[in-house]
């Protein structure tokens, strides 16, 4: 017995100090000690890209554990060429996208977080016009996201709040980086526009950051 917990501690540092593409390795050999270290490692990066496309926490979480799912079953395919993060950001964003769309199909209306939070920025810009605090802007940006395009969404989450450049982007999007750095600028065109629209004295207040391009 002893030694059976010896074996697991030892087998459970080794998977804590594998690099992303040794898990990913001893994965498609279904270790599952592997795969317990990934989704530790991964699930709140996960959860950002998965609640930034859909807005909403428990779908997002749904889409991360199915997320680890097809790892569990295709990472047998993972080409060592790609940066894991890049194959694990495709794989989630394809899930998030599916589920957006089917909720779109479906037409469940149904008040979102961004509604509410948007209500509640409505209000205190009332008694606060050019002193927004750094929350008050997050939650308006989680509502204005809404009026991007979906591609335009995607770009801007996963280059601004990733911090993926535009090949990267382009590789878990299926698309040229050229054609990345495109929807990043008109997607900052549009939320700029859209904040400033809602709160011009905040918008008097401080003049816009200049553009900068994701590098390829």
């Amino acid at each position: 017995m002893p030694r059976l917990a010896y074996s697991a501690r030892e087998e459970r540092r080794r998977c804590d100090q594998a690099t992303d593409r040794e898990l990913l390795a001893m994965i498609a050999n279904r270790d599952d000690l592997a795969l317990d270290s990934l989704m530790l490692k991964k699930t709140a990066l996960l959860m950002q890209i998965a609640y930034r496309i859909l807005g909403d926490r428990e779908e997002a979480r749904d889409v991360v554990q199915v997320t680890f799912l097809r790892v569990w079953e295709k990472a047998s395919r993972y080409d060592p060429q790609w940066h894991p993060n890049t194959w694990l950001y495709r794989i989630v964003t394809n899930l998030a996208i599916d589920l957006h769309r089917k909720r779109m199909r479906n037409n469940r209306h149904q008040e979102s977080f961004r509604a509410h939070y948007l209500r509640l920025a409505e209000d205190r810009v009332g008694h606060r016009p050019a002193s927004l605090e750094h929350r008050e802007i997050e939650n308006v940006l989680e509502e204005i996201l809404g009026g991007l395009s979906e591609r335009q969404r995607l770009v801007f989450v996963l280059s601004q709040q990733q911090r993926l450049n535009s090949k990267e982007v382009g590789l878990v999007l299926g698309c040229r980086p050229s054609t990345v750095r495109n929807h990043l600028l008109s997607a900052r065109r549009k939320l700029r526009a859209s904040l400033y629209a809602r709160f011009p004295e905040y918008a008097a207040k401080r003049s816009p950051a200049p553009d900068r391009e994701s590098t390829a």
